[in-house]
This record gives C-alpha cells, structure tokens and sequence, in this order.
C-alpha cells in the first residue's frame, strides 16, 4: 500500500513494504527508500529476478509484479498456467515499492506484467508512459468505468470502504454516517485509521474532490486528533485493535473484516462493518487491475495473461477466494457470503478522478500525517 516516493516523483514514497504471507496476513516494516537505493535499483532487481523471461528450451516466461494478495494470485497463476502453458514468475512486494522500482528500472525492468490492489498505482505508471494498450476484447469484459480511462490497464475486481465497529464499545446507531462526521470531536479517541493505506488514500481523493482543499485540510487535522495514538500502520491492525476492544471503530476494505473472520473464525468475532450512506465521499469502491509494461519483450503472453484475469475462469477463482474481493468482469459474481456487490451504493467518483492519488498524499503530508 502507498505512501510517498518523493526522491522520485515528488509526490510518492513507499512508507513500507509488506510481506503478504498464504494466510492473507501482511507484516508492515517502516522505511523509506533514499536515493542511494533507488539509484542501484535497476541492477539490484536484474540480479535478484528469479526467472529469466524465458527458459532454455525456448518456454516463454512472463515476469510479474504482484501487488495483489498472494493467496489469489498463486491461484489464478496456476490456472493461467495450466490453461496455456506459459510459465509466471511471480515477485510479491507493495505495489508502491514496484511503482518505484518499475520508474527506477526503465527500458530495462524485468517486468511484464503489474497487478496492483488499487488504480491509483496504475494511473501513476501510465501517467508516466510506461504501460502498454491492453487488447481491447480484454477491456470489454471488465466495465468502462473500471478501467483505465486510456485503456492501458483493466480493472480486475473491486472492494469498497466501511466502518468495523465493536459493538461492545460503541453502538452502530452512534456511528458516523457520513465521512466529515469522522472529524467530530464527539469521536475523540475512538477513531482508528490508517494514513499511510493505499486504500484510505482514495477516501481522502474523494473528500477533496468533493468539498475541496479547505475543507478536506480541516477533515484531515480532525481525525488525526480524534485518532490520537490509533493512527495505525495498515488495516490489518484497525481492524484487529477494533476486534480485541482497543479502539471502538475505524476506516477499512470491506474484505479485511471478512477475511479476519475467515481466518480467526466467527467465534472469535467481536467486532462488525457498517457503510456511509448512500454515495457519500467516504464510501469508495476501490479497483484493482493489472496493466503490461511498455517495455515487456513478451508482450502477446502478458496480453493472454491479462485477458485470463478477466475471463469466466479467472473472475471465478476470485469469486470464491478467501481474499473477499469482488469480481467485476465477466459478468461474475462473488460466491462469498457479504454484501452483493450490486447493492453497493458507493461515492460515484471514477478511476480517473482518483488519480494518481499525489493529490491525497500531499494532503496527508500537510497535516503530517505522512
């Protein structure tokens, strides 16, 4: 997930990197990357690429960028694989760090294929005219508003923002409904949230493309107060301190609460999510998607690897994985036991307002929440 790589563009870079484990579970570690480490990218990534593009027998072999949870995306590999004989290399790492490294390594990253949690990771790169036109067959399965706006990257599948509450704690009827009510003094010291998210980042787009830089700088210093020592690395630890009783509510992805429960059982569940109301600002559904690198020398295999992700097949091994996302291609949906996605009303912000989210990060940097 996102923070800032400014030694790079200014804007963005990765506040840490987190190991995505089977289990779903992801460890944060705080850093920042420096110049010095940007600077011997290229040469370092080359040297630690585990696979060649292709084998000695002539196999073709497709490099990817994982910034996905790895549970889903060793499934969707292995069907991939099995349906056409094209090897993956897969490299796990936050979509951040990849962003950096993809910029870093230019003409001569080892990379095919990015498939990041959120668009904005995306947009970044096309912004930099790094990305390939994706087939426009494969584009047509996913809808047009989950795509990239250009067309070089396709959205892959969604998850929206909620609030996880522990009822023991405070009452779903007290709960903010909209998302300014979040800096409500009201709420001081029962707010938990993660600024340095990837995913909190589009909330924050949302509010300043909503009510402006003012109003979205006064939220902000808001939430940050009422938040106080509940500024937490990820979400994984919102919705964790929320479930043990440590703090009464915060701002998640619908799918960390369900896969929290998956992975701890029902029994073990004390916490539950509720929505914003209808539309509003702070209830966002983010895209994940995966775009082909310009400078991909295997660029019709990565093209049938992007087109596996949204067809039937594909869209069903993410229908029924425990990561809890939702399908958005192929007219799939989620075999998971959590809101249709159809009933979701979420803020109509698009893929193309969210941006790159350099807008949200200065804000955060503003307030020093960054």
């Amino acid at each position: 997930m996102r923070a800032l790589f400014g030694a790079l563009a200014g804007t963005r870079a990765p506040a840490r990197i987190r190991a995505r484990g089977r289990s779903g579970t992801r460890l944060a570690v705080r850093g920042l990357l420096n110049l010095a480490a940007i600077a011997v990218l290229p040469l370092s990534v080359a040297a630690c690429t585990s696979s060649s593009p292709s084998t000695a027998s002539g196999q073709v072999t497709i490099t990817l960028y994982n910034g996905q949870h790895v549970q889903t995306t060793e499934a969707l590999v292995a069907a991939f694989e099995r349906a056409t004989g094209i090897d993956v290399a897969v490299r796990n790492d936050d979509e951040d760090v990849f962003d950096a490294e993809i910029v870093a390594e230019g003409q001569r990253s080892p990379a095919d294929v990015i498939f990041s949690e959120n668009s904005p990771a995306l947009e970044y790169l096309q912004g930099r005219d790094l990305l390939a036109p994706v087939d426009r067959s494969t584009l047509a399965r996913t809808p047009g508003k989950y795509n990239s706006p250009q067309g070089d990257w396709v959205g892959i599948s969604a998850r929206v923002s909620v609030l996880i509450y522990n009822p023991g704690l405070i009452n779903k009827s007290a709960l903010p409904t909209r998302v300014l009510e979040l800096a409500d003094p009201r709420y001081r010291g029962e707010l938990a949230f993660a600024a340095g998210e990837t995913d909190f980042q589009p909330v924050v787009t949302s509010v300043l493309r909503t009510y402006g830089k003012a109003t979205a700088l006064k939220w902000l210093d808001g939430i940050k107060t009422n938040a106080g020592g509940h500024v937490y690395p990820d979400n994984e630890s919102i919705s964790a301190a929320v479930n043990r009783g440590i703090v009464a509510f915060g701002v998640v992805n619908q799918y960390y609460w369900y896969r929290m429960r998956a992975e701890i059982g029902a029994a073990n569940i004390h916490s539950r999510i509720a929505y914003f109301a209808p539309r509003d600002p702070g209830y966002v559904l983010d895209i994940s998607g995966a775009g082909i690198l310009k400078s991909s020398k295997h660029q019709a295999a990565a093209q049938r690897f992007l087109a596996f992700l949204v067809s039937e097949k594909g869209q069903e091994i993410i229908a029924h994985s425990i990561s809890f996302e939702y399908p958005i291609a192929s007219g799939v949906q989620t075999a998971q036991s959590e809101t249709p996605f159809e009933e979701l009303e979420p803020n109509p912000v698009d893929v193309g307002e969210l941006g790159t989210g350099a807008q949200a990060i200065a804000l955060l940097r503003d307030v020093q929440l960054l």
